[in-house]
């Protein structure tokens, strides 16, 4: 996908999670992340954004803390929150491709890293938005389920910070059932998981399905589709592969 196409979704999702969210109700429990109320999904996703933005707007070449979570509630943080989402859209929209700044996560350039992160960021707290709402999801494309996938398990999980570790090496395949060549082997160990784009090799477990659902089972907002093999490997991979905000 190219960054565009990024964009692209990101001005897409975030709309939609307004939407979900002032449909719900800013006191509505939001079942895919049980400690939170819409409120919170909102203060946070808007604090994200506004951190991605300051980066690329201001061109900030290191790490800087997220801002404080506002005091805002109701009508006052929908405003907020879609004002944030808006900044950010112009702001990635209107930037130079080869704008030097710092990047989270690693990408060809850094323009390139905040429309991928900040468009499966969005994505899936649009999913919780709805879960919130109650009634259908609104669609997300096969290409971008795939890409989300790859981004989690090559870049996200390739850090130090990933606790998706065994004691002794075990191998997790996960496979896009409905898309030729969709695999990865992820090899586990006592250090942060090595992910390959391929299907080489025995594996210890299997995850398949559609690549939409899988993307969502992935960052554990859905059950897996299909486990074979030591389903052991699947549960380690729901309760050790959150991503928390630090």
């Amino acid at each position: 996908m190219e960054t565009a196409d990024f964009i692209s979704t990101l001005d897409r999702e975030g709309r939609l999670l307004a939407t979900a969210a002032a449909e719900a109700g800013t006191d509505a429990k939001v079942p895919t992340c049980p400690d939170w109320q819409v409120r919170d999904l909102l203060r946070h996703t808007g604090m994200v954004h506004r951190w991605a933005t300051g980066f690329v707007a201001e061109a900030r070449t290191s790490y800087q803390p997220g801002g404080e979570l506002p005091d805002l509630d109701g009508e006052d943080l929908l405003t907020w929150y879609r004002e944030g989402h808006r900044r950010l859209v112009d702001t990635l929209t209107a930037a130079p491709p080869d704008v030097r700044c710092w990047q989270v996560l690693p990408a060809p350039t850094p323009l390139a890293c905040w429309a991928r992160r900040q468009a499966h960021e969005t994505t899936v707290h649009r999913v919780d938005a709805e879960a919130a709402r109650g009634g259908a999801n609104a669609e997300i494309a096969r290409d971008f389920a795939v890409d989300g996938i790859d981004e989690l398990l090559r870049v996200f999980h390739a850090r130090r910070k990933s606790a998706v570790r065994t004691e002794e090496p075990r191998v997790l395949r996960v496979r896009a059932t409905d898309v030729d060549d969709a695999v990865w082997t992820v090899r586990l160990s006592t250090e942060p998981p090595v992910t390959v784009r391929d299907d080489a090799g025995a594996a210890d477990c299997e995850i398949g399905g559609p690549a939409v659902r899988l993307y969502l089972s992935l960052w554990n907002r859905q059950p897996f589709p299909e486990v074979g093999g030591d389903s052991a490997l699947a549960d380690l991979w729901r309760e050790k592969s959150g991503i928390v905000w630090s």
